[in-house]
C-alpha cells in the first residue's frame, strides 16, 4: 500500500501554510514588526472578555421616531393645504395619526389628492414603490399616518442613519478599533476596546443631540404653540415650539474656556446660512430673551444684547471638561435621526480581561496536557503520532480563526479545549478499530485500511451530531456565545482532517518504511477492556429505574428552589467589584440595600477582595436600569473609595424576555434536529431510544443546575447544547456497532447483539469520554466564572452520557426492537391466516333442522 507523492505533498503545504498563519498569535509584537511584510502577520481579535472594553446594544425607538416624523407630517399637511387654498377647520395629531377636518366636505377629494404628495415611496424590501402613507377620508375627517411597510422604512433608514452618526461620534472621541454593525432590523451593536467609562458611553451615544433656538414666550406662561422646558438646575422657561434655526446648521463645535471663570464652554459656528438666518433673529429680536435647546433640554436661555452677525457664539452652563467635549462631540457628529436606548450594556475591565486570557491559556494549556499524556498512556509510541495530530489540529484551528476574522472569547477558548477533546474521539475511535482488526488477524496494511473505513462513519456521524448543535447555539447565541460555537465547529471540521486524513497517511508512510508485517498498538500500562462478555441488559431495568428517579428529582429541583437565572435571562444588573483588601459583604449589603432598587444580592467570587452585586429589573423600562448602574456605582464608591468596578452587566427586559426564549428554542430545535438526522441515518427505534435519553441526561444537567446553584446563563445554554450533541456523539458510536452487528448477526437474538455492541465499543466509550474529561477539568477548575457555567455542567454531563449510553439508550432500543419484532411476527400471523382460509369458509353457515 503506497500514498501519492502528491497526496503528502499537499497535506505538508496546509500544515506549513496553517503554521504560518497562526505563529502571529504567540509572537510578541516587538518581534512581529520585525517579520517581513510578505508573511503573515494577522492575529486572532480577542474578546472584550479577553481585553477590557464595554459592549453596547442599542435600539432605535420606534415610538419616538414616529412620533418625530408626525410632528413634521403635521407642518408639512398644513402648508400644502394651505397653498391649495383648502381651508380646514383643524389639522391636528391623534396618537399615531394626523387628523384633518376641512370646513368643506366637498373639499375632501382635492385635500386627499394634496396630502397623497406628502407620501414618499419606499425603496427597499417587499414593499418597495409603495407609497409610506396611508391617507383615508370619511366625509369632512381626513386620517394620514404611516403604514405598517411606511413605519418599517423609517426605522431602517433612522437606523442607517445611526451608524454613520454613532461611527462619527466614536471617531470624535478618539476610540481606537471600535466595532460598529447593525443587528436585527432595529438594533446597533457597539464594541469599544480599552477603558472606557460606560456611563460617559451612554450620554454619548443614547443621546439624540438634537439642537434647536427658539425665541421665549414674551408672556411667561404656557399656551398654544409654547412648551415649558428646564434647564439642569431645574429652571423652567416658556420655549416657543417654533424653531429659528435647527443644528443642522452647525458646521463646527468646539470646546474652550471662559477667560473670566476659566469654565469649560462650547463655542460653536454656522454655515454661511445658518449664520445669514442667526443674524437676522438676532437683528430683529434685540433685548429678547431665547433659548438653546438640546433634546427637550434647555442648555442656556441668554439675552440677545446686540446683533450677532459673525455666525458664531458660545453655550455655558454647568460643564464639566468631558462633558463639554461630549457635547462638542455629539454637535459635529450630527444629531440622530431618532432616540436610541441602550437595551443592553457589558462592560469588562482590561485587568478582569487580562485574568480571562491568564486563566484561559493556563487551563487550555493543562488540559492539552492532560490528554496528551492519556493518549500517550493508552497507544504507547503510536500515541505520539496521535498527538502529532491534536498539536497541528490546535495549530490549524487557531489559523483558521486568523483567516475567517473571528473573535476569540473566553467561552471560545473553552470550545477550542473542548475540541480538542473531540478531536481525540475521533483518534480513539481509528486506533480501537484498528486494534480489533490485529486481533482478528489481519496484516499492517488491511487493519490500517479496514480499520479507517469503518471507523470513518462513526466519525462523520458523531461530529455532524455535533456541527448541528453548533450551528444552532451560532443562529439563535450572541456575543461569546457565538464564539464557542465558531471555534467548536471549526475544530470539528479541522478534526477530519488532522485526525483521519493526516492520521491516515503517516501512519501508512511508518509502516511501510518500518516494513511491519502487524501492527501492534500498545498500551504504556497494561489495560484490557476488550473481549469482556457483560451483560449489561440485564441491568436494564436498574438503569432506567435509577435515571428516571434522577430525572424526577431534577424536575422537582427545577420548581424548588428552582435555577439562579443569570441577568441573560432574568434582566437586570451584575456588577464585578473589586477590593484592595478583604470585602466587608455587610458593610457593601447595608449601604446598597439603602438605594431602593428592590432585591440585592452580594456574593464572594474567585477571592476574598472580589464581589458579585447583583440588582433585580427596574421597572421603568432601559432608562430606570440606567439610573440604577449609576446609583450603584456611586454607592460603591461611597462604601469604599478604594473600590473599583471591573465589569457590568445590563441587560433590559426585552433583551432578557428574548434570550430566554431563544434559548429554550435553540434546545428544542437541536432535540429535533438530532432526532431526524439519526432517523434518516438509522431507523426510528435508533432515534426514538436516543431523542428519551438525551431528555433524561438534559433533565439530569438542569438539576445539577439547580442543586449547585450556577448561574443559568447564555453559557449554561451553551454547555446543554454542547451536551445534547456529545450526548448523541456518544450514542451513535454505540448505535454504528450495533446496526454492523445486526446485519453480521442476523439470527442473533436482539439481546445478545446489544449486550456484545456494547462490549465491543466499552473501551472507545471509557477512552473518550476520558479524553473529554481531562480536556474540561482544567477549565471547571481554573476556567473562572466567565466559564463556570459551561465547564462545570459539561464534566458533569459526559460522565452522565457515558452511563445513560449503556444503560438508558441500549435498554430502549431493546424494548423497541422486541416490540416490532413481536409486532411484525403478529401481522405475518394474521396475514398467513387470511391467505389460507377461503372467504367463504369464514361465512357462518345455517344449522339443519
Amino acid at each position: 500500500m503506497r500514498t501519492s507523492p502528491w497526496l503528502v505533498f499537499t497535506y505538508t503545504v496546509i500544515i506549513l501554510l496553517g503554521l504560518l498563519i497562526a505563529l502571529p498569535n504567540v509572537l510578541p509584537q516587538s518581534v512581529l514588526q520585525r517579520v517581513p511584510a510578505w508573511l503573515p502577520h494577522e492575529q486572532v481579535s480577542l474578546g472584550l472578555d479577553l481585553r477590557g472594553g464595554s459592549h453596547l446594544v442599542l435600539e432605535v425607538d420606534e415610538a419616538d421616531l414616529t412620533k418625530e416624523r408626525l410632528q413634521s407630517l403635521l407642518q408639512d399637511a398644513r402648508r400644502v393645504l394651505r397653498e391649495k387654498g383648502i381651508q380646514p377647520k383643524a389639522v391636528v395629531r391623534s396618537q399615531n395619526q394626523i387628523v384633518v377636518t376641512l370646513a368643506d366636505a366637498a373639499q375632501s377629494d382635492a385635500a386627499v389628492t394634496e396630502l397623497k404628495t406628502l407620501a414618499n415611496p419606499i425603496s427597499t424590501g417587499l414593499s418597495a414603490g409603495q407609497a409610506d402613507l396611508d391617507v383615508t377620508a370619511n366625509g369632512a375627517t381626513i386620517t394620514v399616518g404611516f403604514s405598517r411597510a411606511g413605519i418599517a422604512a423609517n426605522v431602517d433608514n433612522a437606523v442607517q442613519q445611526s451608524l454613520e452618526v454613532i461611527r462619527q461620534r466614536v471617531d470624535q472621541v478618539g476610540v481606537s478599533e471600535p466595532t460598529i454593525q447593525r443587528i436585527g432590523a432595529n438594533r446597533v451593536l457597539v464594541q469599544l476596546p480599552g477603558a472606557q467609562d460606560p456611563s460617559r458611553l451612554r450620554e454619548l451615544l443614547g443621546s439624540t443631540a438634537k439642537m434647536s433656538f427658539h425665541m421665549l414666550s414674551p408672556n411667561n406662561a404656557p399656551g398654544p404653540g409654547v412648551t415649558m422646558l428646564k434647564d439642569d438646575e431645574g429652571r423652567s422657561y416658556p420655549v416657543l415650539d417654533r424653531v429659528e434655526i435647527s443644528g443642522d446648521r452647525l458646521s463646527d463645535a468646539r470646546v474652550s474656556f471662559d477667560p473670566n471663570t476659566h469654565e469649560p464652554i462650547v463655542s460653536f459656528r454656522f454655515d454661511s446660512a445658518g449664520a445669514s438666518r442667526f443674524a437676522e433673529i438676532t437683528r430683529q429680536n434685540v433685548g429678547n430673551p431665547f433659548a438653546i435647546v438640546l433634546d427637550d433640554k434647555v442648555l442656556s436661555a441668554p439675552v440677545i444684547r446686540e446683533p450677532i452677525t459673525g455666525g458664531s457664539g458660545q453655550i455655558s452652563g454647568s460643564f464639566s471638561a468631558d462633558s463639554a467635549t461630549t457635547l462638542a462631540a455629539m454637535l459635529r457628529a450630527g444629531a440622530l435621526p431618532a432616540k436610541l436606548t441602550v437595551i443592553e450594556e457589558r462592560t469588562v475591565g482590561a485587568d478582569l480581561g487580562a485574568d480571562a486570557i491568564k486563566m484561559g491559556i493556563y487551563s487550555g494549556i493543562v488540559g492539552f496536557a492532560l490528554v496528551a499524556a492519556f493518549i500517550f498512556v493508552l497507544y504507547g509510541t503510536w500515541g505520539f503520532l496521535a498527538n502529532i495530530a491534536l498539536l497541528i489540529h490546535t495549530i490549524l484551528t487557531f489559523s483558521a480563526l486568523t483567516l475567517v476574522g473571528a473573535t476569540l472569547t473566553l467561552p471560545g477558548i473553552a470550545g477550542v479545549v473542548l475540541g480538542i477533546g473531540l478531536a481525540v474521539d475521533a483518534n480513539v475511535l481509528i486506533n480501537e478499530r484498528i486494534r480489533e482488526e490485529t486481533r482478528k488477524g489481519r496484516s499492517a496494511f488491511a487493519a490500517i485500511d479496514t480499520g479507517f473505513r469503518r471507523a470513518y462513519s462513526t466519525i462523520i456521524d458523531g461530529n455532524m451530531t455535533a456541527l448541528i448543535a453548533a450551528a444552532i447555539l451560532f443562529f439563535f447565541g450572541s456575543g461569546p456565545v457565538r464564539g464557542f460555537a465558531v471555534t467548536m465547529a471549526l475544530g470539528l471540521i479541522i478534526s477530519m482532517f488532522t485526525s483521519v486524513a493526516f492520521v491516515r497517511v503517516a501512519m501508512i508512510e511508518i509502516t511501510r518504511r518500518s516494513k511491519l508485517k502487524v501492527l501492534n498498538i500498545r498500551p504504556l500500562i497494561p489495560f484490557s477492556p476488550y473481549d469482556k462478555h457483560i451483560q449489561f441488559m440485564k441491568a436494564r431495568f436498574f438503569g432506567i429505574t435509577v435515571s428516571a428517579l434522577l430525572s424526577i428529582a431534577s424536575v422537582v429541583l427545577f420548581i424548588h428552589p428552582g435555577l439562579n437565572y443569570g441577568v441573560d435571562f432574568r434582566g437586570g444588573i451584575q456588577m464585578a467589584v473589586r477590593t484592595t483588601g478583604p470585602a466587608d459583604l455587610g458593610t457593601f449589603r447595608e449601604g446598597l440595600n439603602t438605594l431602593g432598587l428592590g432585591e440585592i444580592s452580594l456574593q464572594s467570587f474567585g477571592d476574598k477582595n472580589s464581589i458579585l452585586v447583583r440588582a433585580q429589573r427596574q421597572e421603568g423600562g432601559e432608562e430606570a436600569q440606567t439610573a440604577a448602574v449609576t446609583k450603584l456605582k456611586a454607592e460603591v464608591a461611597k462604601i469604599d473609595p478604594t473600590a473599583t468596578i471591573e465589569g457590568t452587566d445590563v441587560i433590559g427586559p426585552k433583551v432578557s424576555g428574548e434570550l430566554a426564549w431563544a434559548g429554550i428554542l435553540s434546545v428544542v430545535i437541536a432535540s429535533f434536529a438530532m432526532l431526524i438526522y439519526i432517523w434518516v441515518r438509522f431507523e426510528w427505534p435508533f432515534a426514538v431510544g436516543a431523542i428519551v435519553t438525551l431528555v433524561l441526561d438534559v433533565t439530569k444537567a438542569i438539576g445539577f443546575f439547580a442543586i449547585t446553584g450556577l448561574d443559568f446563563n447564555l453559557t449554561a445554554i451553551a454547555a446543554i447544547l454542547t451536551l445534547v450533541g456529545y450526548s448523541v456523539n456518544d450514542k451513535v458510536v454505540v448505535y454504528d456497532r450495533m446496526r454492523e452487528n445486526m446485519r453480521l448477526y442476523k439470527s442473533m437474538p436482539l439481546r445478545e447483539i446489544i449486550d456484545k455492541s456494547i462490549n465491543e465499543t466499552l473501551a472507545r466509550s471509557l477512552y473518550t469520554n476520558a479524553t473529554a474529561f481531562l480536556a474540561l477539568v482544567p477549565m471547571a477548575i481554573w476556567g473562572g466564572s466567565a466559564v463556570s457555567s459551561f465547564a462545570i455542567p459539561m464534566v458533569f454531563g459526559i460522565l452522565v452520557a457515558g452511563a445513560s449510553s449503556i444503560f438508558i439508550a441500549a435498554p430502549i432500543l431493546l424494548f423497541l426492537g422486541d416490540w416490532r419484532r413481536r409486532h411484525a411476527k403478529a401481522v405475518s400471523a394474521t396475514d398467513e391466516a387470511v391467505e389460507i382460509i377461503p372467504p367463504e369458509q369464514g361465512r357462518p353457515r345455517k344449522s339443519a333442522s
